[in-house]
């Protein structure tokens, strides 16, 4: 199993959290969408595996490259 970290890929704030800290996925499922100029953006699970821990919480501003999540693959 390979921990790693989810980066947000804008600059914006964290519109909805979709998962619980733990809570496993599969490769594509929505961890949480962000909002930037009116625009909902999913992150995705990269691959199957587990949320290990949330970094950031609904209604907070992210910056693009920030970490937002830390994902373990199965």
């Amino acid at each position: 199993m390979t921990k790693e970290t989810i980066r947000s890929e804008i600059t914006g704030t964290v519109w909805k959290v979709v998962v619980e800290q733990g809570a496993a996925l599969q490769a594509d499922d929505t961890i949480m969408i962000l909002e930037s100029m009116k625009m909902e953006i999913p992150v995705l699970a990269p691959e199957d595996g587990r949320v290990l821990k949330l970094l950031i919480a609904e209604g907070e501003p992210v910056r693009e490259g920030q970490e937002i999540a830390v994902f373990e693959e199965e």
